[in-house]
């Protein structure tokens, strides 16, 4: 059963879970939040990553991108160390290397890069689609919550607490509807509650938040979903690229599209958009993707 909690102690726990725990000499500890049994999630990995590494940058330089590697799956039950490489600072840029650790064994490995900012050539190729506003669609929440009634006691929700997110589909998920549609999912989301106003905890949260939706598309043309149980699916790689400020906890566009499936893996990126329309942020993740055999 879900926990009832207020939506700013959430997302207060949300912001004290990126707050990295230094350990000296560029070494820090995530704080570990059990969002579901067991696994842990690989959007925390990758922000709290991200976080360690802000945190051993000068704060005139923002993460512009990051590109990550999970090696084994993480566990929500034991504490995770990140220790962070000073690999280049020049005038402009500077680029950091994250491995993050459990029990001694690496489960990630992040490379950041970080610039100064400057003034350049400005383009947006593609408008943001238009697609229903946010305040018509139905909560995220509430649609497991439908899931749960629909499935009875034999298939609990998969989550043990709320969200810190409000997340909100234009398209219904193909885990509720169990119907094919096209590999495009047009998702608005946003932190339920007021973030600080740092840009470094804003693109943490959007890190956490970005790995979501993306390997869920790949399903789509399929029917199937993890949700279901039909389908064991976990993330290979994950980028992200920063392109503009945003705010985490204002309505965000997230488009995701998988252009490609096959040999077991899936092949998925995403724009993420402002609800203004202007280009936030950009993503791309491969990931495997299992059948899994009825009896």
């Amino acid at each position: 059963m879900l926990l009832e909690e207020t939506p700013e102690r959430l997302v207060a726990d949300l912001v004290l879970l990126l707050d990295m725990e230094p350990r000296g000499a560029n070494r820090f500890e995530g704080r570990r939040w059990k969002l579901t049994p067991g696994r842990l999630f690989g959007g925390q990995v990758i922000a709290q990553a991200l976080a360690a590494a802000e945190r051993t940058v000068d704060e005139d330089r923002s993460a512009h991108s990051l590109h990550a590697y999970f090696l084994r799956t993480g566990s929500s039950e034991l504490p995770i160390s990140y220790m962070v490489t000073n690999d280049f600072d020049g005038r402009s840029f500077s680029n950091r290397r994250v491995v993050a650790s459990q029990q001694g064994e690496p489960i990630l490995s992040l490379t950041a890069s970080f610039h100064v900012g400057e003034r350049g050539v400005e383009h947006q190729r593609q408008p943001m689609p238009m697609v229903e506003e946010p305040e018509g669609l139905e909560r995220m929440s509430r649609q497991l919550v439908r899931f749960a009634e629909r499935c009875g006691t034999t298939k609990p929700v998969p989550i043990k607490r709320p969200l810190a997110f409000d997340i909100r589909t234009v398209e219904e998920p193909c885990w509720l509807t169990g119907e094919r549609s096209e590999a495009v999912a047009h998702t608005w989301v946003r932190a339920v509650a007021p973030l600080p106003d740092d840009p470094r905890v804003h693109r943490a949260v959007l890190a956490y938040a970005s790995d979501m939706q993306l390997l869920m598309t790949a399903l789509r043309p399929h029917g199937k979903s993890m949700v279901r149980g039909d389908m064991r699916g976990s993330s290979l790689d994950h980028a992200i690229w920063f392109h503009e400020p945003f705010r985490a906890d204002e309505w965000l566009l997230y488009v995701t599209e998988s252009p490609w499936a096959g040999n077991g893996r899936g092949f998925t990126r995403g724009q993420i958009f402002t609800r203004d329309g202007r280009l936030v942020a950009s993503t791309a993740q491969e990931g495997v993707l299992r059948e899994v055999k009825q009896d």
